[in-house]
């Protein structure tokens, strides 16, 4: 038995030794997804709405910014790594999937008018906002503006994201090849008409943007 434990321990000894080589050597699981455009493969992939959001976020009273997001996106992209500019995108968001940290808040958004008055923000039962690209142009080597089309609230304006590509791979859990970008741009919620508490609350909205993309 004593032999036994000793063999037991030299081993374990030796695994940890071995492990700690190979960390600090850079010997650590390679994640996924990388940031390789090799491993994108051309064709048309759907947005993956469990690990897509769209962050928003507005200034209040001038105190401090104050966030929220959407989720429960879907869309499809189409691309080719080998001529990324003619790359479309077209994802549709939800406006009433809209959470924050104050359920008050999360209410109002959503709330229609007083009295048949016109509501605050977006009222019950909006329609969902949609955005479908008109140009994509490469501005580095991960890196892209796409130009298109924001139709939210009924109206209908230009946008331009600014993108970046973080990621290509196979999903363990799915084997699916899925790609990664994120983007941001600003707006004028005003433009959509939603008018509420301009200047106290900003009319300038960041968006930031976090996307999966699932090959089909």
């Amino acid at each position: 038995m004593r032999i036994s434990k000793l063999v037991l321990a030299a081993a374990a000894g030796a695994a940890a030794l071995t492990f700690g080589t190979l960390h600090a050597q850079g010997g650590a699981p390679q994640l996924p997804g990388q940031v390789d455009a090799s491993r994108v493969e051309a064709g048309t992939y759907q947005v993956d709405p469990n690990h897509t959001l769209v962050g928003w976020r507005a200034n209040h009273f001038g105190f401090n910014d104050y966030f929220g997001i959407f989720g429960n996106v879907t869309g499809t992209l189409e691309i080719d790594p080998a001529n990324p500019n003619a790359a479309k995108l077209d994802v549709t968001v939800p406006i009433a999937s809209v959470v924050t940290a104050s359920a008050g808040l999360t209410d109002h958004l959503t709330r229609a008018g007083k009295d048949g008055a016109a509501p605050d923000f977006f009222g019950a039962d909006p329609a969902p906002a949609r955005f479908v690209s008109t140009k994509v142009e490469s501005t580095g080597g991960t890196t892209a503006n796409i130009t298109g089309n924001l139709t939210m609230n009924g109206v209908t304006k230009p946008v331009v994201i600014a993108a970046e590509f973080t990621g290509a791979g196979a999903n363990p859990m799915s084997q699916v090849k899925t790609v990664g970008f994120e983007g941001r741009t600003s707006i004028k919620r005003s433009d959509w008409g939603v008018k509420f508490a301009v200047p106290m609350v900003s009319d300038e909205v960041e968006l930031d943007i976090s996307a999966a993309f699932e090959k089909r």
